[in-house]
This record gives C-alpha cells, sequence and structure tokens, in this order.
C-alpha cells in the first residue's frame, strides 16, 4: 500500500510516517520505481505500535525502546514494566504539578473580587511584583 493507504490504515499521519523514518523510528519504506513508498500490513502495525505509545505520551526514545523490546522475543518482560512504570511516575509528577497549578489559581481566583476595581490579585500575581 502507498502511504495514504498507510495512514489511513495506522491512524498515523502521512506526514508522521515520514518523519518516523526520517529520524529510523520505523524503518525506510520500499520504494516503487517511480519513487512512491510501499508499506505492508508489518509496517501498520508497526506504525499502530508507535502511535498508541505516542498516546500514553512516551518520549521518542522511549518509544524506540518499546520498539526494540517488541521485536526481541527473548526480552525479559520486567524491562518493558520498567519503562511503563517511569511513565507512570512521570505522570503522578506531572498530575501534582498541574494539581498545585490548579489550587493556586483558585486560591487567586477567590481572592479576586471581580467587579468593577482595577485591584486584581491574578494579575498581581503574574506580574510578581505586588502590582495589579
Amino acid at each position: 500500500m502507498q502511504i495514504g493507504e498507510a495512514s489511513a490504515a495506522s491512524g498515523v499521519t502521512a506526514k508522521m510516517i515520514r518523519y518516523y523514518e526520517d529520524i529510523g523510528l520505523i524503518p525506510s519504506a520500499v520504494r516503487k520505481d517511480s519513487g512512491y513508498r510501499l508499506y505492508d500490513e508489518s509496517d501498520v502495525h508497526r506504525l499502530r505500535f508507535v502511535l498508541r505509545a505516542r498516546e500514553l505520551g512516551f518520549s521518542t526514545e522511549r518509544i524506540r525502546d518499546l520498539l526494540r523490546l517488541w521485536n526481541d522475543q527473548r526480552r525479559p518482560s520486567r524491562e518493558v514494566k520498567r519503562l511503563a512504570s517511569e511513565r507512570i511516575a512521570e505522570l503522578e509528577a506531572q498530575i501534582a504539578r498541574m494539581q498545585a497549578l490548579r489550587d493556586t489559581l483558585k486560591h487567586l481566583a477567590a481572592a479576586c473580587d471581580g467587579d468593577s476595581r482595577p485591584h486584581c490579585p491574578i494579575l498581581r500575581d503574574l506580574a510578581g511584583d505586588g502590582e495589579g
């Protein structure tokens, strides 16, 4: 199948397929004499794998590691679990940061009268200099 068909079958845009090839995340496609890229079902399966890993927030380097492990039938599953556990820890840290930001904004919004006066603790906090 050509790149448009591989894109439709995998859910990965043609632009991203070319990018993944350029950075070596997926192998370069076989090319017809006309220069068109050709993909098969294993390529589409790999693209779906990459897409799902991206949806879970894995970095390109971690996806590269996961692909390597996926292709190694003799791999210990503990390596895969370690990568997933690291991602969970990253997500938990992001969640904690976002909850702290939410709490700060809630506090600032509660402190703002929201009336016609110019005094605004939200702007004062953003400015960081006591003016607002």
